[in-house]
């Protein structure tokens, strides 16, 4: 499962993400697996075959939903995270022209009181 790694947080950050992520994954591979067999138990006439076969194709559905929705949530955090850092230099520009300019105010005004 690919995942979104944190900036600066070093090996240690890396391998903390990784082994939370394989124990989200292994909590949703349970969850599916639980709903599969509440899905196929008021089916009393399923064979073991067919009921295992069922459990087997709902899990299988389920984490390829599971699958898709992380992504689709993965590459909006990677959508967002562009915007608000062109957000931020967009404010950093205008920050530093808002104290230039009042730093050459600031310099044209003192040199004005200094020739009078």
């Amino acid at each position: 499962m690919s995942g979104l790694r944190k900036r600066g947080t070093g090996a240690g950050g890396d391998l903390g993400n990784e082994v939370e992520g394989y124990l989200l994954w292994q909590a949703r591979i349970a969850e599916a697996e639980q709903r599969a067999r509440e899905f196929t138990g008021p089916l009393d006439w399923l064979t073991t075959a067919q009921r295992e076969e069922v459990e087997r194709q709902y899990t299988a559905d389920s984490l390829r939903r599971a699958r898709a929705d992380l992504e689709r949530v993965a590459a909006r955090c990677v959508s967002l995270r562009a915007e608000y850092e062109h957000r931020y230099q967009e404010l950093r520009r205008r920050c530093l022209a808002v104290v230039l300019a009042v730093c050459a105010g600031c310099t044209a005004l003192t040199a004005l009181l200094l020739t009078l």
